[in-house]
Parts: structure tokens; sequence; C-alpha cells
């Protein structure tokens, strides 16, 4: 080998390196951008529910334990009926 060719491929490693340290530097400004625009947009998506929720002014509904009870009995019939099916 030359070495011509020896400080070539010295130059080519210095430039992966140097540029692998330039991204690993900018990675942590990166992530600190993404949780900004994280916290921005929860804090808007809670803004946004809390006001149109006003705007309604409707309360949101519950169902008793009875009601419950029988949508629960229901669907566990509806289910015994498609494994019957099956079997």
């Amino acid at each position: 080998m030359s070495n011509d060719s020896i400080i070539a491929q010295i130059e080519a490693e210095i430039a992966k390196l140097t540029q692998v340290r330039s991204l690993l530097s900018n990675t942590g400004k990166v992530v600190d951008k993404i949780a900004a625009i994280k916290t921005k947009l929860k804090e808007r998506n809670t803004k946004a529910t809390a006001t149109v929720a006003k705007a309604k002014g409707k309360k949101r509904r519950t169902l008793s334990p009875e009601a419950r009870k029988r949508i629960a009995d229901a669907q566990r019939k509806r289910w015994a009926a498609l494994k019957g099916k099956k079997a």
C-alpha cells in the first residue's frame, strides 16, 4: 500500500466519524424538540376536549348496575350461541 492510499482511507474514516459526531450531538436537541411538541399537543387536546364538553353542556350518562348486568348477560348469551354453532 502506498502512503497516499493510507492517507485517503484515514481521511475517509475521519469524515465518517465527524458526521457521526454531528448526528449524535444533534440528537439531544431533536429529542427535546419532540418532547416539547408532544407536550404542546397534549395541552391543546386537553383544552379542546374541555371546550367541547363545555360547549355541549351535556354530562356523561352512567349505567345502573342492573343495566350493566342485563347487557353483560345478553352478551354472554350471544357468545354462548356462537360457541354452540362452532362446536
